[in-house]
């Protein structure tokens, strides 16, 4: 094995799986928006995954339920495994303004009212938002 070659896996095993749900127009749009901060390019740390291929399937284990997401999921390299809102607070601080939303996530009325509010709009977003185009050029 080449140093490239293993410098690349040792990326790849840094590397942290956001899943999402491909089907949604939220939630692509969302994955498209991080991609525009940087999040999920080249030398992240983060790879983007439809919650409908294999590979989540694989990377969720027991956590994996047939039919659409509840909630998106972050799979950290060591195998634990995030959801919800905290899915996505590891990648705030990459994002415009990051850092004041994570310092006031620290107000626990704050974390749960935003817990809340992710939960509210995760339940809806089907209706609210509707169903993406095509869930299968999703990537």
């Amino acid at each position: 094995m080449t140093p490239d070659e293993q410098t690349g896996d040792q990326n790849s095993e840094q590397t942290c799986l956001l899943i999402y749900d491909g089907e949604c127009r939220l939630c692509v749009s969302t994955k498209q928006k991080l991609e525009q901060a940087g999040v999920g390019q080249a030398g992240s740390d983060v790879r983007f995954l439809p919650y409908q291929s294999d590979e989540a399937k694989r990377a969720l284990g027991q956590k994996y339920c047939l039919g659409r997401p509840d909630m998106a999921f972050l799979v950290r390299p060591s195998g634990e495994v995030h959801q919800g809102l905290d899915a996505f607070l590891p990648l705030v601080p990459s994002l415009p303004g990051g850092r004041l939303l994570l310092w006031c996530l620290r107000i626990p009325l704050a974390k749960r009212l935003a817990e809340w509010g992710y939960g509210m709009i995760a339940r809806h977003r089907y209706r609210l938002f509707g169903a993406a185009r095509s869930s299968r050029s999703q990537g």
